[in-house]
């Protein structure tokens, strides 16, 4: 297996950086597009208007990874959420998307985009960071668990949590 060396440039997304913008929208649509993510890409509107949604949200942020220092080749993205624990009585940061192309996963990128996300949780005071993933993802369940997330439960006896939706539209 690969590990990337100073090739690899991880950094906050800049919402207002044009390449930033323009990373984060065709990473998402990649991610989309891949099997994990649903297998459709982003609506016209989402890639329109992913970015000044997420710039006018400052509970939101995200992160890059680059090759090299020129931002011209975006490899991977996680997206975050601030959202609040009520019995921590403190902020917690869901990680919404996590993408790293296909041609650079197993490189430990996605492991080093996730240490920043823990870092700049941390600044923002959260207690904890939650995230979901489909649990035929074999991969992102050993990154994950790699990196110390474990599944929610409070009692062993009542189980562990279910993530579950309603969509409103």
């Amino acid at each position: 297996m690969n590990h990337p060396s100073d090739g690899v440039r991880i950094c906050p997304a800049d919402y207002g950086s044009k390449s930033h913008a323009v990373a984060l929208v065709m990473l998402l649509d990649a991610y989309a597009r891949d099997p994990m993510g649903g297998g459709e890409g982003l609506s016209e509107f989402a890639r329109t208007h992913l970015v000044q949604s997420l710039a006018a949200r400052p509970q939101a942020f995200s992160v890059l990874a680059f090759l090299g220092a020129d931002d011209e080749t975006p490899v991977g993205l996680v997206n975050c959420i601030e959202g609040f624990s009520t019995f921590a009585c403190q902020a917690l940061v869901n990680i919404h998307d996590v993408v790293v192309l296909p041609a650079y996963r197993g490189q430990r990128i996605a492991q080093q985009m996730l240490a920043l996300v823990d870092a700049m949780a941390r600044e923002r005071g959260a207690c904890k960071l939650t995230l979901e993933v489909l649990s035929g993802n074999a991969g992102a369940m050993q990154l994950y668990r790699r990196v110390g997330f474990a599944n929610y439960q409070l009692d062993p006896a009542a189980g562990h949590a279910q993530f579950l939706q309603k969509w409103l539209r």
